[in-house]
């Protein structure tokens, strides 16, 4: 075995999943550092949840899976000890209350029972739900079971917390405040795996992203860096009057030219911004607005899998 102390929370060696003829999963390798944000996502049926459930022990897999060193088969118990698992479905035991639903999840990993309430009752406060504790998680709110899910992923402290659609089915505010936790348990420490279908989510939330479609990773990366090699910029000019079309150089431009407002897309066009500019004034033209849009994360997304929006939402 390893040294536990790796740099990397999570490493993954040409895995393979067949079920049948189906290859959902061909021969993917990644690593997740120690301590980051890491956004997983992918179109419905990419490989995302059966790469999960490899992670954590469900399916059976070719290939090698190490969380901090530790052999996901080989060292079963000391990887699962690692990982919290907040999953998309909501799977409470609905005869528990919501204190009991923390504490006998602590009792599954061997912790005493004097700690298992002292760590209840931290969560408890941490998640706001301290109030409801002798509820069941039944008669609770979507954004309480959401927080209560996450909650209940952390009670043994683990290293790495997986958050399968952890915001799914809640509104807007809540989502919201979601972030705000995801980010302060991040910050403590805790190396978080995230897979969303809001790819706001993962933009304003992962240090890292990892795209993958049909069983392939297609881009990882830093995310800044990912907006910079792969996203576009728009340049938006509002005239007087039509710029004529051979004003500017259309090599790796895409542009728009109707009505009195040209629209210019492609990469670092902002660089190119002033000298656009210039041309146009030094033709004559009058120029009676300019706007500068970066391309988002769910545009380079949907170019990057191919996807339409609507199966992704």
């Amino acid at each position: 075995m390893e040294n536990t102390k790796t740099m990397y929370a999570i490493e993954i060696k040409n895995l393979t999943k067949k079920y049948k003829e189906f290859e959902a999963l061909k021969n993917i390798s990644f690593k997740i550092e120690k301590g980051d944000f890491f956004g997983f996502i992918g179109p419905n049926g990419a490989g995302k949840t059966t790469t999960i459930n490899s992670i954590i022990g469900l399916v059976k897999y070719n290939g090698s899976i190490k969380a901090f060193g530790f052999d996901a088969v080989k060292n079963y118990r000391e990887t699962r000890e690692k990982i919290g698992l907040s999953p998309q479905e909501y799977n409470f035991d609905r005869f528990l209350t919501v204190e009991k639903c923390l504490s006998y999840t602590a009792g599954y990993f061997g912790i005493q029972k004097e700690d298992a309430e002292k760590r209840t009752y931290k969560l408890l406060k941490k998640f706001n739900l301290y109030s409801k504790r002798n509820n069941t998680p039944m008669e609770l709110s979507g954004g309480m079971k959401r927080r209560l899910m996450i909650a209940r992923a952390l009670i043994h402290k683990p290293e790495i917390l997986i958050l399968d659609e952890p915001t799914a089915g809640i509104d807007v505010q809540l989502r919201r405040e979601l972030w705000d936790l995801m980010k302060e348990i991040n910050n403590e420490g805790t190396t978080i795996i995230l897979t969303s279908h809001y790819i706001e989510e993962v933009e304003a939330l992962c240090k890292t992203i990892c795209v993958i479609n049909k069983g392939r990773i297609i881009e990882i990366g830093k995310k800044s860096k990912i907006m910079k090699d792969l996203s576009n910029q728009t340049l938006q000019i509002k005239t007087d009057k039509r710029i004529p079309n051979n004003l500017i150089d259309h090599k790796d431009l895409a542009i728009s030219n109707k009505n009195g407002i040209i629209r210019i897309t492609g990469k670092e066009i902002k660089k190119d911004a002033n000298n656009i500019i210039k041309k146009i004034e030094n033709a004559g033209i009058k120029i009676k607005e300019i706007d500068l849009k970066n391309e988002r994360l769910e545009e380079v997304f949907l170019r990057l899998t191919g996807e339409k929006k609507s199966l992704l939402f």
